[in-house]
């Protein structure tokens, strides 16, 4: 994920990992240390960021938290176990 620090405007590239979802015009992030991290908090004064996704660079917006029953119903099946199993406390999504 490609984002710009809030108070420094500094480009950042942060590893995230993005749960495949039934819905194709959203990307699923899963934040295990809570939405207080720099690079969410960075994401969420933005308004959006540059995900890379199998290759493609992808301009994502309307970032959101939500809690993890709303992420298990984005999520696919094999994924829906694990996001709802309370590993996340909650999840980023962002439209695509």
């Amino acid at each position: 994920m490609h984002h710009s620090g809030r108070k420094s405007g500094t480009d950042y590239a942060t590893p995230v990992a993005v749960i495949p979802t039934v819905a194709t015009d959203v990307f699923l992030i899963g934040l295990p240390w809570g939405p207080k991290t720099n690079w969410a908090r960075n994401v969420l004064a933005a308004g959006g960021a540059t995900v890379r996704w199998k290759g493609h660079d992808h301009r994502a917006t309307e970032p959101r938290l939500i809690e993890p029953e709303d992420a298990a119903a984005l999520a696919t099946p094999l994924f829906k176990r694990i996001v709802g199993s309370g590993r996340f406390p909650v999840f980023l999504v962002l439209t695509r």
